[in-house]
């Protein structure tokens, strides 16, 4: 903590000002080689530059919780003023929240939401969009594309992941109603967000001769790896109907070109930007919410010019 906030703390009185030039705050990102982390990351970034005095210490955790923990134990011996952790698991958050606010250090996590997000201590925040948004939008627009009869094979993200979990609970709701009752899931597998792994398990079910209407992916990542699968066959994209959730960059290029049929903006950029801010004001020692959503939307051809920059 800085000297700054100390004597705030003792006075019992609630710092406003700008951060001063030597505020610094760690960032712990699962994996810098995901396109939706990426764009996540830079919208910390972006925000840091528009703050006066903000440093940022920026490791890449590579999808392990042991890392990502170590990382956050560096960070406090460091003397860091602020913390933002992307979790790598959900389910591994206890010891970094138990670790970061016995510090006394402001505690951020982003996007992937911490399993005690019900109960986060007094210091630390969830920033993120609302799960049962995404699947729910999603698989909306498929039922109605398909006219709530067909069949649909289903992408995981990683099994232990919350927002997968939740997106595919989310899937299975919505076509559990009466209108899209007439949609049968035939396959549902993991693919780890991955384009590469995501691309072979669609090789994998079109080899085995697994027929489908529609295929409703965890996100962007994985419906274009199922593309060029299905591409790769001699599929007619015409024939399919493709969801992924994200609208990245490439997930937009891909509905551009007639291959994505749905998919559902999870604002990225902005949940980065409000993370930081979210930091800096409790560095600052003000008090923020336990949960701040930033809201998901849908995409489709009809409305794709309103998410293209």
């Amino acid at each position: 903590m800085t000297a700054r906030l100390l004597t705030a703390l003792a006075l019992g009185t609630v710092l406003v000002a700008p951060a001063h030039a030597d505020t610094q705050v760690g960032v712990t990102m699962t994996a810098f080689d995901n396109p939706f982390l990426t764009i996540l990351l830079g919208g910390i970034r972006a925000e840091a530059a528009r703050m006066e005095g903000v440093s940022l210490a920026v490791e890449d955790a590579e999808l392990d919780v042991a890392q990502q923990l170590s990382q956050v134990q560096n960070f406090i011996a460091n003397g860091i003023d602020a913390i933002i952790v992307n979790p790598v698991d959900g389910d591994s958050t206890m010891a970094i929240t138990q670790a970061v606010t016995a510090a006394g250090i402001p505690l951020v996590y982003v996007n992937h939401p911490p399993a005690d997000i019900d109960a986060l201590p007094e210091g630390a925040s969830f920033v993120g969009s609302n799960e049962i948004d995404s699947g729910t939008m999603q698989t909306e627009q498929v039922c109605e594309m398909l006219g709530g009869e067909g069949i649909a094979v289903v992408m995981m993200g990683p099994l232990e992941n919350h927002a997968a979990l939740t997106r595919t609970e989310d899937i299975h709701a919505v076509l559990g109603r009466p209108e899209c009752a007439g949609i049968e899931v035939v396959e549902e597998q993991s693919a780890n967000w991955s384009r590469v792994e995501a691309q072979d398990l669609m090789t994998n079910w079109l080899t085995r001769g697994v027929a489908f209407d529609a295929v409703i992916a965890n996100n962007d990542e994985m419906a274009i790896g199922a593309i060029q699968a299905m591409k790769a066959a001699g599929f007619d994209m015409e024939d399919v109907v493709v969801a992924g959730i994200d609208a990245t960059p490439d997930g937009l290029l891909a509905m551009q070109a007639g291959e994505l049929d749905v998919t559902v903006y999870q604002n990225a950029t902005r949940q980065g930007e409000v993370a930081l801010e979210t930091a800096m004001r409790m560095a600052n020692g003000e008090s923020t919410e336990r949960r701040i959503w930033i809201p998901f939307e849908p995409v489709t051809p009809d409305n794709i010019q309103d998410y293209l920059n």
